[in-house]
């Protein structure tokens, strides 16, 4: 892998162009989490404006308050995949020396990382195909809300969108620790 695409990704050896995948995607992920947001705030402002000063009830905002919560949180989560920003075990290796010993800790850790990321995205797709096609997976009595009708499988996405952004990432940094292992790099 030439090193300047695997650097593409990574806050510390950022190169000074972003490749288009990197642009897009950052683009995507800032533009569903910044709308989320706001649309989270306003929704559960009005909701309380509603409950406390009408004294009425904003029936069934819970279903949209999860959907929007749902994207934001798993875009949010590949944004942090991005930018190295997701809590992680690198406690161990932050006290260590830099050496072979520090360099294969850490791709061990990214290992173990990208694998349970691999994991949990092939449940995300299970997750998200229940949704698409239903219990029966015909496509038929496709799970919806109960108020608002919105098919679960809106929400379903978001998981499996993220989980695979977040995979590519995780991956991403795996690979540039092995290399980093193999070839003596900074850790």
């Amino acid at each position: 892998m030439p090193d300047q695409e695997a650097m593409g990704c990574f806050p510390e050896n950022r190169p000074d162009k972003k490749s288009p995948l990197d642009l897009a995607l950052l683009a995507f992920f800032s533009i569903v989490t910044v709308v989320c947001s706001l649309l989270l705030s306003l929704i559960i402002a009005a909701a309380a404006f509603t409950r406390y000063i009408i004294g009425g009830d904003l029936y069934g905002f819970e279903e949209w308050v999860k959907l929007f919560a749902f994207w934001l949180y798993f875009m949010g989560g590949a944004y942090g995949a991005y930018n190295n920003t997701h809590v992680s075990a690198d406690v161990v290796d932050s006290y260590m020396k830099d050496g072979l010993l520090k360099r294969a800790t850490v791709f061990l850790r990214n290992l173990i990382t990208s694998g349970i990321s691999i994991l949990f995205t092939w449940y995300g797709y299970d997750f998200f195909m229940f949704g698409f096609m239903g219990p029966l997976g015909t496509g038929i009595a496709l799970p919806r809300t109960t108020v608002w009708q919105i098919p679960l499988w809106t929400s379903y996405l978001a998981v499996f969108l993220g989980l695979i952004f977040m995979t590519y990432y995780f991956t991403m940094r795996m690979l540039r620790s092995l290399r980093d292992l193999i070839q003596g790099g900074n850790s």
